[in-house]
């Protein structure tokens, strides 16, 4: 499918724990179909687009949450209500909901919370009540719990401490993280369906920047995933 450009509109640019900020963006969803999908967004006078997972989408729109550590993102948490984004969305596969079982443990770490809640709440809309295990570098960085609460969700948080530690062997696991977590979660699960977060070029599989070898041969992380199961990651060649 050929991707371009739309116009998104900011109806909502707020911060929510230090450094993490929540924008709701007005645009056309109806290409969407699978939480873990992302939109990626073009930031004037900057050369790479910043990839951002959708942490929830309806009929009118989007809501992301992002991370301000540099100057793209800078740039996004001092924009304001009205201000217009140009983004290509949806890109990426995201989690095939029709494979995950009622007892499903959904883990996220860090930014990865915000893709999980998108699983979570599309989750518990078809009648699924799963467990959610999220982990923080310190509870200043924790965001989202309230909302995953409304859910009905069994919830556990961890902050500054090893968040697989709570899943229990043999689970069906889907998961999105930094590396090292995702790679805990997938040994420790008997199957699942796991979210690789990476720097990315166009997000759309043309200029080949994110590829990375998988035990079915090499794939784009923005094209083919950024969610891949259990059975194609070979954690040898993520080293």
């Amino acid at each position: 499918m050929f991707m371009r450009d739309e116009l998104w509109q900011i109806e909502k640019n707020r911060q929510i724990a230090e450094n993490i900020y929540e924008m709701r963006l007005a645009g056309n969803t109806d290409q969407i179909k699978n939480p873990g999908q992302f939109i990626n967004i073009l930031i004037e006078d900057k050369f790479l687009r910043r990839p951002i997972s959708i942490a929830s989408w309806d009929s009118r729109g989007i809501t992301i949450v992002y991370k301000a550590v540099g100057e793209g993102t800078a740039i996004l948490k001092n924009m304001k209500e009205g201000n217009t984004l140009k983004a290509m969305c949806p890109l990426g596969n995201g989690y095939d909901m029709d494979l995950i079982p009622e007892e499903a443990v959904l883990a996220g770490g860090g930014m990865g919370a915000a893709p999980v809640y998108a699983l979570a709440e599309k989750l518990v809309q078809a009648g699924k009540t799963p467990k959610v295990i999220l982990g923080f570098k310190n509870e200043e960085e924790a965001f989202f719990s309230e909302r995953f609460e409304k859910l009905g969700v069994d919830l556990q948080i961890k902050t500054g401490g090893i968040v697989t530690e709570l899943i229990e062997e043999g689970s069906y696991v889907c998961s999105c993280g930094p590396l090292p977590m995702l790679e805990a979660a997938c040994r420790k699960a008997a199957d699942g369906q796991f979210s690789f977060e990476e720097r990315m070029g166009c997000g759309f599989g043309a200029c080949m920047g994110c590829v990375c070898k998988q035990r079915l041969g090499e794939k784009r992380i923005c094209k083919d995933g950024p969610v891949f199961r259990k059975e194609e990651i070979s954690w040898q060649t993520q080293k």
